[in-house]
């Protein structure tokens, strides 16, 4: 029992804090997700080079990614306290967390060795990122400091890229200072040197806020939806919004509006929502419809505030606005007297300047304001001096003027004409008051615009100094460029040139070997039929009739086979077969008694699919027959084989095993046979003109057949496969 109470104890003790932190992490959480989002530009650059790095993964903790470009930048929206994770498979995961929106270069370690004479780049690349980041910091503060570094970035800039940069960041400072001419003009510049979203949508604003209202409406319209990020969609969308609440079509804000708000809704884009929702009401509002107008701001009034507390005010502001329209003052009152009590507290984190909407002068007239149409003039008057007294310390002689007058007026109401002339006395002299320093913030503002036309006028004067070098550079790399392309132009005519002389020579030689072809056919058909011949005159020599008839017959089948494929290159293998077996049985007629001989096809050769020279082979057999087997002292034999080597060659070996080609030559000298045979040249050279147009479509190797007295000989005659 005494354990169990220790327990206990210890659990009260630690489990309380681990809830406190807990709500803690959650409560830093909410108000991360309730700070606002902004513009994160950035790049991924080498260390030692400065090289950027393209397709490097950028992503928010919160769900936002993108990738860099081939220039090494990216843009991401994100807010301050998130966490960008930056992968890429070159280099090791880098983290950041975001503390402001000012630019972000992340230098990481190189993939491979550079060489060190590019420091010059990453010197010139650092230096204009510098400049850059110094225009978005002086933006708000000083716009003539703000466009000098523009001035100087643009004579760092070395690429269209970094002058669309600069146009683009002038251009956003000019929106700030309500510039808005100049803006359209430098947002314009932009594009013409490089197309982005971000500077369209920028500059459809700016038309829309220089009245331009039909331009900013056609350069919304103009943009690829398809290519917007989830949250330029929305910013997309809403612009056309204001632009068409702007020309009151507030049908086609209200649709435009809701287009975003979809959006919005859907990928949690939650200041958006907010804001979304109280645009909707007031379309509604102005369009007549207050019932939807009441259901919108109440959305978006719940919506602000688990927002910021400064965004909950703001649009208390706008909701107690719309009561005052449609004259519902009790609700009107009640939102700004919570309004007020708020506002201290937003008061101690920031200042807030006399234009917002926020200021307690402005709420205290306006409860004043209120009172007073309510005919409450006990409550009305308090309020309104407490306007009038918050104004003069701040120095808002606007809402003094129109408190001092509406109090004036409250005490003609009430009867208090004493206090109601002397009030009136004090709002004249306030409004003179007014009057001199309007005349003096006239004077100002001309002045203010004098100047910055004259610095804007400035980088104008510098651009056209760069665009006059640039063309001067560009001029002389157009004439370096000719003489580039002249020669190459007419190196591609040699070529053209070579290559018909090479088809036309290349033509020449294949009739020539053609006609070469033909020419050794022509020789090889009187050898042929020569011999032939000489075999018959044999037979009727001997008186054997019978033989020479049947001879004759099979020599004219045989001739006319010759005559039929004597214009051909090539004929059947299997056609061929029939040929040589039609040959060598001529020449078995003649010398029955000296040789036998066979053919032999193997199974496996396919004699369909290949091509042969008609009567390649017919020279071979007969030196077989008349060098090899007739001088031989018994019976020899001829064997004719056709076999497969691989799938695209066969063999066709010629053997015989006669005297052999030492003891022909021999024989040849003894006998003094002094004719020479034409057949084995003319086929040497058949084969080698063959072979130079087919590429090497026939080979043939000559060999002993055996090692024996009577060698023989062994012709292989390789074919290869069409």
């Amino acid at each position: 029992m005494k354990q169990l109470l220790t327990y206990s104890l210890l659990l009260l003790l630690f489990f309380p804090s681990e809830i406190l932190t807990a709500q803690q992490r959650e409560d830093a959480i909410e108000k991360r997700k309730a700070a606002p989002l902004f513009t994160i530009r950035g790049s991924v650059r080498e260390s030692d080079t400065y090289k950027p790095i393209s397709k490097v993964n950028i992503e928010v903790n919160g769900g936002a990614y993108t990738r860099t470009d081939l220039d090494g930048s990216f843009l991401i929206q994100a807010r301050k306290g998130d966490e960008l994770v930056i992968r890429h498979k070159d280099f090791e995961t880098v983290y950041y967390t975001i503390q402001s929106n000012e630019r972000i270069t992340v230098e990481v370690e190189p993939a491979k060795e550079k060489l060190q004479t590019e420091t010059t780049f990453k010197r010139d690349i650092k230096r204009f990122n510098s400049l850059i980041d110094s225009v978005t910091k002086y933006k708000k503060l000083d716009v003539e400091k703000s466009i000098s570094f523009v001035g100087e970035a643009l004579s760092q800039s070395n690429s269209k890229k970094q002058n669309a940069e600069a146009y683009l960041v002038l251009a956003e400072v000019y929106m700030h200072w309500k510039q808005y001419d100049l803006a359209v003009a430098n947002f314009r510049v932009s594009l013409e040197n490089v197309e982005t979203n971000h500077a369209k949508l920028g500059l459809a604003k700016a038309y829309g806020l220089n009245k331009n209202y039909q331009e900013s409406i056609d350069t919304y319209n103009a943009i690829n939806k398809k290519i917007l990020s989830n949250y330029q969609l929305v910013a997309l969308y809403e612009g056309l919004g204001d632009t068409y609440f702007s020309i009151k079509n507030y049908d086609a804000s209200i649709e435009a509006y809701q287009n975003g708000l979809t959006i919005a809704n859907k990928h949690l884009i939650k200041p958006k929502i907010v804001d979304l929702n109280s645009k909707i009401a007031q379309g509604y509002n102005s369009s007549g419809k207050v019932d939807k107008a009441e259901t919108f701001f109440g959305n978006s009034l719940g919506l602000a505030e688990k927002e910021t507390k400064k965004r909950a005010l703001e649009e208390k502001v706008t909701v107690a606005d719309f009561q005052n329209t449609n004259r519902n003052y009790s609700e009107e009152i009640q939102l700004r007297k919570e309004i007020v009590e708020d506002v201290k507290d937003v008061q101690r984190d920031s200042v807030i300047v006399n234009e917002s909407p926020l200021t307690l002068q402005k709420q205290n007239y306006k409860i004043g304001n209120a009172y007073f149409l309510q005919k409450d003039y006990a409550n009305a008057i308090p309020y309104l001096e407490k306007s009038i007294e918050e104004a003069e310390a701040n120095q808002d002689l606007v809402v003094k003027k129109d408190a001092t007058k509406k109090l004036s007026d409250v005490y003609v109401d009430a009867g208090d004409f004493e206090k109601a002339k002397a009030t009136f006395e004090s709002y004249k002299n306030t409004v003179d008051e007014l009057y001199i320093k309007r005349e003096q913030e006239l004077s100002q503002a001309d002045r203010f615009r004098r100047n910055i036309i004259q610095q804007q006028n400035r980088i104008t004067s510098l651009e056209s100094d760069r665009e006059l070098t640039t063309s001067l550079a560009s001029e002389r790399d157009k004439n370096q460029q000719l003489i580039i392309y002249s020669l190459v132009t007419g190196l591609i005519l040699l070529l053209i040139m070579a290559f018909f002389m090479f088809k036309y020579i290349k033509q020449q030689r294949l009739a020539n070997n053609l006609l070469a072809l033909k020419s050794l056919r022509s020789q090889m058909n009187p050898h042929f039929i020569f011999n032939a011949l000489n075999s018959v005159n044999s037979f009727i020599a001997n008186n054997d009739e019978r033989t020479a008839n049947k001879y004759l017959s099979d020599f004219s089948h045989l001739m006319r086979a010759v005559l039929e494929n004597s214009e051909e290159d090539f004929i059947p293998l299997e056609k061929e077969i029939d040929l040589l077996d039609l040959y060598t049985k001529l020449e078995h007629f003649r010398f029955q008694d000296k040789f036998d001989y066979s053919i032999i096809v193997n199974e496996d050769v396919a004699v369909t699919e290949y091509q042969i020279p008609p009567m390649l082979l017919q020279p071979y057999i007969e030196n077989a027959v008349w060098h090899g087997l007739r001088y031989k002292t018994e019976k020899g034999h001829l064997k004719i084989t056709i076999a497969k080597k691989s799938e695209t060659e066969i063999t066709i070996t010629v053997a015989d095993d006669g005297i052999g080609r030492t003891r022909s030559k021999e024989l040849k000298t003894s006998h003094q046979l002094k004719q020479k045979s034409k057949g084995m040249g003319n086929i040497k050279k058949r084969v080698a003109i063959l072979n130079d147009m087919y590429k090497d479509k026939v080979d043939v190797f000559i060999d002993d057949y055996q090692d024996a007295e009577d060698a023989g000989t062994k012709v292989v005659v390789t074919l290869k496969k069409d």
